[in-house]
């Protein structure tokens, strides 16, 4: 009997498709050559909050404002978000300032509510291996941003990014947040060498989360740089306005001068990188 092999990843490899996947996001660009900035506070806590931090990411050069309605949370007694409020507190930002927005999906059920709301999906880290999300991920228009799973290798994650474009959506971006290793040191061990892995294996963009990565505000902006210096397509990068008292993540979110700051440094990384 004769066996039907398949190609390991047949539609996110560079067999498939030799030319990189280019992402149109409103007037922006993800991949083929832009830097993309994506900012915005773990969790949306109230108006004034998401208002201000929306304000500083445009006033930045940020092109996408992120913020957390739906958040998983290691403990179940930690605040899980705003849920379908947060979302409209987003979607007003989005509108008010012009940038597009992302946000996390995390079950089926959900997933039309968000859809309405975000103009990009983030599927986070614990729910890469979420075959049911994933393939209605797939039956959506908008562009879906998929996390690396804690201890996903490369190959999963992009069997994991198949799985949606199995089903339609070419519209996937990868992004690189830190994978669990035996280091305690920091929240997660940023892997910089998967964006040149991914790179060469398949044409989409990747993006590097340091936040998540790191869990240290001093540590993000080295580790953004030597993302953009490795060649990533963007960052997504935490960002509050009172990060001491931030209802989630606060020791790792950067404060909007801060953020303005590294937001020109990365610019002219990414300058000097695509010059050479």
């Amino acid at each position: 009997m004769a066996l039907d092999i398949q190609p390991v990843h047949p539609l996110t490899s560079r067999a498939h498709k030799k030319e990189d996947t280019v992402i149109r996001i409103g007037n922006h660009t993800i991949g083929g050559g832009t830097l993309t900035l994506i900012g915005g506070p773990c969790s949306i806590e109230s108006v004034d909050q998401v208002m201000s931090v929306a304000d500083s990411v445009k006033n930045a050069g940020g092109q996408v404002l992120r913020g957390g309605a739906f958040k998983p949370r290691t403990s179940p007694y930690s605040f899980q978000g705003l849920g379908g409020d947060g979302l409209k507190i987003l979607k007003k930002a989005g509108d008010k300032t012009g940038i597009p927005v992302i946000t996390e999906v995390m079950s089926t059920e959900d997933f039309d509510e968000v859809e309405k709301s975000a103009d990009i999906i983030q599927i986070g880290a614990r729910n890469m291996q979420n075959f049911h999300l994933l393939k209605r991920a797939g039956m959506s228009r908008k562009p879906i941003l998929l996390k690396r799973g804690l201890s996903a290798t490369i190959d999963e994650w992009l069997n994991a990014a198949e799985y949606i474009l199995a089903e339609g959506n070419s519209q996937v971006i990868l992004c690189e947040r830190g994978i669990r290793t035996f280091e305690n040191y920091t929240r997660n061990t940023l892997d910089l060498s998967a964006i040149v892995a991914v790179k060469t294996l398949s044409h989409l963009p990747v993006i590097i989360d340091p936040s998540h990565a790191t869990g240290r505000r001093e540590m993000v902006p080295a580790m953004a740089k030597a993302a953009v210096a490795a060649g990533a397509d963007g960052l997504m990068i935490e960002v509050h306005n009172d990060p001491e008292n931030a209802l989630c993540d606060g020791p790792q979110s950067l404060r909007p001068e801060e953020f303005e700051k590294l937001a020109k440094e990365l610019r002219k990384i990414h300058e000097v990188v695509n010059n050479d």
